[in-house]
C-alpha cells in the first residue's frame, strides 16, 4: 500500500469543520493524503506529546485558540507547516502588522501608535481639536480612525471634523445587518488603551480583500464600506455581498510581500484603494473565501501542490501537480488553469520583476464561444480595458462552472500588456 502523506488539522473544531474548509479537504486525493483533525478537546486538554505525528501541519489561530500550545508542539515535532505558527502572534498585534508592513516597503495608510503608558506619563501627549488631532506633535485631520492594538478587538472608531457636522462612527463586527453605528454627540477619542491613529482614507465606499494561497496566487474580492452607513448587504443565501475585483501590479507586488513577510502561505489582507493608489490597512492570517466555487478549486490544487512538494523526499508514492485533482463525493474534476479574469489569478513576483498580468479561464459561456475571432481557436484572448472590464466580467460569471470537460480557455489580459 502506497504510504499517504499525513495533513494535521490544529484548528479550532468550528473552524476546521467549517463549510470552505470541508469543500477544499474534499478536493484533495484520498490515496494521496490522509487528513487528521485534532479537534478542540486534543488542543485544549492533552499533553501535545500524546497528539499525532503529522507530516504536515495547517494551524491558525481564532478565539480560545491555544496557540503557544500548538507552537510548542511544532518546536517537538517539526512538521512542515503552510502558515508560520511563532508569526501568527505578531498578527495579534496591529503595531507588529504596520511595522512588518513598512519593513518590507508595503504601503500603509499615514499613521501613529499611542500606547496607554505614555498617555499616562504625559497627560497632553493628545491635543483634541475641533477639526484635528494632534499626538506626539503630529497633527492628523480629521476624519481620524482609532483602532485597537489589540488585532482581535474589531471596535474602531471614526472621529468627523466639526466643520462637517462631527460625531463619530463606530465600527464593530457584524451583528446581524449591521457593521456600524455613527454617534452624532461623542466627538473626543477614547481616554484609556493603546490604540492607531490613521489618516482616514476614503475608499468610494468600497472595501478590497485579497486571499493568497501561496506567494503567487491572490484571489480579490470587493464589499461595501462598513463606513456608509453601516448596513450589510446580504445575497440570497444570507452571505454578505461580495464580487471580484482584478488586482492591479502594485497590489499583486503586495500580496506576494504579505504571505513571504508574515510567512503565512493563505492568508487574507485589506485594501484600501484612492486615486489610483492602493494601501495595506490589516493582515488577518489564515482567510477563506467564503462562496467561491472556483477558489475551492484553486486552493485545493495549489495546497495539494505546496505540500507534495514539501514532503516528497520522505519517499511518498507519485502525485502528478499537473493533473487536475478530483473532486471525491461530488464527481468530475478540477479546472487546470492559473486564474481567471475576474478575482483570482497566478502571479510571480521577483526582484525588479512586475507580475505577469495573465489570467485564463475556462469558459463554457456561448456568448463567448461564438465570437468570430473564438472560432477554430483552443484559446481566445482578450485585451480588457476599463470600458471592457464589466462586459467581461459578466460574460465570465455567465459560464457554467459544474461541466468544463472540452471547453476552451479565455485568456484575459489589460490592454497593452504584454501576454508572456
Amino acid at each position: 500500500m502506497v504510504k499517504r502523506i499525513r495533513v494535521g488539522i490544529a484548528a479550532m473544531a468550528k473552524k476546521a469543520n467549517s463549510k470552505p474548509m470541508k469543500q477544499i479537504v474534499r478536493r484533495f486525493e484520498p490515496s494521496v493524503f490522509e487528513f487528521i483533525y485534532f479537534g478542540d478537546e486534543r488542543l485544549l486538554n492533552e499533553p501535545i506529546e500524546e497528539w499525532p505525528l503529522v507530516d504536515y501541519l495547517i494551524a491558525w489561530h481564532s478565539g480560545g485558540y491555544p496557540l503557544d500550545k500548538v507552537i510548542e508542539y511544532v518546536n517537538l515535532r517539526h512538521p512542515l507547516v503552510i502558515n508560520d505558527v511563532s508569526m501568527q502572534k505578531d498578527l495579534l498585534d496591529r503595531r507588529r502588522i504596520y511595522q512588518i508592513l513598512r519593513e518590507h516597503n508595503i504601503s500603509t495608510p499615514r499613521h501613529i501608535i499611542l500606547n496607554d503608558s505614555e498617555r499616562i506619563n504625559n497627560p497632553n501627549i493628545i491635543i483634541e481639536n475641533e477639526d484635528y488631532i494632534e499626538i506626539k506633535g503630529i497633527r492628523f485631520n480629521k476624519p481620524v480612525v482609532e483602532k485597537p492594538i489589540d488585532a482581535e478587538d474589531h471596535n474602531i472608531y471614526i472621529y468627523y471634523p466639526l466643520s462637517a457636522g462631527g460625531g463619530s462612527k463606530r465600527l464593530f463586527r457584524k451583528i446581524g445587518d449591521k457593521s456600524s453605528q455613527f454617534y452624532p454627540e461623542i466627538n473626543e477619542v477614547r481616554k484609556e488603551g493603546s490604540y492607531i491613529y490613521e489618516e482616514f482614507i476614503e475608499t468610494q465606499g468600497v472595501d478590497v480583500k485579497v486571499y493568497t494561497v501561496g506567494p503567487n496566487y491572490g484571489h480579490a474580492e470587493a464589499r461595501k464600506s462598513p463606513v456608509i452607513d453601516g448596513k450589510v448587504n446580504r445575497n440570497a443565501d444570507g452571505s454578505e455581498t461580495r464580487y471580484p475585483v482584478i488586482l492591479s501590479s502594485e497590489e499583486k507586488i503586495f500580496a506576494n510581500k504579505v504571505c513571504i513577510a508574515f510567512k503565512q502561505g493563505v492568508c487574507g489582507f485589506d485594501i484600501l484603494r484612492v486615486h489610483g493608489k492602493s494601501y495595506v490597512c490589516d493582515v488577518n492570517g489564515w482567510s477563506f473565501v467564503k462562496t467561491s466555487t472556483k477558489y475551492f478549486d484553486d486552493c485545493a490544487q495549489l495546497l495539494s501542490e505546496i505540500i507534495w512538494t514539501s514532503v516528497r523526499h520522505k519517499g511518498f508514492g507519485k502525485f502528478s501537480a499537473v493533473a487536475p485533482l478530483t473532486i471525491h463525493g461530488g464527481g468530475g474534476s478540477l479546472r487546470e488553469h492559473a486564474g481567471s479574469g475576474g478575482g483570482s489569478g497566478s502571479f510571480c513576483s521577483g526582484s525588479g520583476t512586475t507580475p505577469p498580468t495573465k489570467f485564463n479561464h475556462l469558459t463554457g459561456s456561448n456568448k463567448l464561444l461564438t465570437r468570430e475571432s473564438f472560432k477554430g481557436k483552443e484559446e481566445l484572448e482578450v485585451d480588457i480595458d476599463e470600458q471592457a472590464t464589466n462586459e467581461i466580467d459578466a460574460e465570465v460569471e455567465a459560464a457554467t462552472y459544474d461541466h468544463l470537460d472540452g471547453n476552451k480557455q479565455l485568456f484575459l489580459k489589460p490592454a497593452g500588456h504584454r501576454v508572456d
